[in-house]
């Protein structure tokens, strides 16, 4: 009872989009255990003829949540996805996080179908890890024993996965998810610099049911602006 008191006490306080994703994991997870490899790849793998023809539209969200039986790398990969799953939603809110969230789904859905790869859960974590990375690249981070710098950290994700599978195949995943969240990262922090529109910016009715207090942040700095903006204007009209 102590232990699960402990495990309901450390979902609480989780930050609630990484949450809900963690407890899908390990939904999914506990599914594929217990439905055995084949009947798990069968039932929960993302094919693209069922999915468009027979309308088997959980296929993506089990192939995003599905990181394979137990093992050291769905561990990592599921520490990872706590841990800096849990930093990129307290730096983006819970609004951005699940667009950027909903972005990696899109992305990876279609990378997966075209490369055959029936699971991309791992790619989800990767991508999270590349854009925490780019904005923090120097930042020291654990990596088994060793510290390393953030920019380093989806790298040796990919090596750990390679050299226990023993096959260059098993860094694919990553890569697509390097590529994916490199997508995310550069349409919402290079390309509003230039002068681009932030397109992947979560819309307000998102904002204000995931976010309320942001959305008041935004509000008052908005109103705050115009004000600004007027009072220069009334200053510019006295000037003359």
């Amino acid at each position: 009872l102590r232990h699960l008191l402990s495990s309901l006490d450390f979902l609480q306080k989780m930050q609630p989009i990484t949450k809900g994703y963690v407890i899908m994991v390990g939904i999914v997870t506990v599914v594929g255990i217990a439905l055995g490899e084949e009947m798990a790849q069968s039932v929960m793998a993302l094919d693209p003829m069922r999915i468009i023809y027979g309308m088997e539209v959980w296929r993506i969200v089990t192939a995003a949540s599905f990181l394979g039986k137990p093992s050291i790398s769905w561990l990592l990969s599921g520490y990872y996805l706590y841990e800096h799953g849990s930093n990129l939603e307290r730096l983006y809110g819970p609004a951005q996080f699940l667009v950027f969230l909903l972005t990696q789904v899109s992305l990876l859905t279609v990378l997966s179908m075209m490369f055959g790869m029936p699971f991309f859960a791992s790619s989800m974590v990767t991508s999270m890890l590349h854009v925490l990375s780019r904005i923090t690249p120097k930042m020291e981070v654990n990596w088994l024993i060793f510290k390393i710098h953030y920019y380093l950290l989806p790298l040796a994700l990919m090596a750990t996965d390679v050299l226990q599978a023993g096959n260059l195949s098993a860094g694919l995943p990553h890569v697509l998810g390097m590529l994916s969240g490199h997508f995310y990262f550069f349409h919402k922090t290079i390309w509003p610099k230039t002068g681009g529109e932030d397109w992947l910016n979560a819309p307000d009715f998102m904002v204000q049911r995931l976010d309320p207090d942001a959305s008041k942040k935004a509000g008052k700095e908005s109103v705050n602006k115009a004000l600004k903006s007027r009072q220069k204007r009334k200053g510019k009209a006295l000037g003359k």
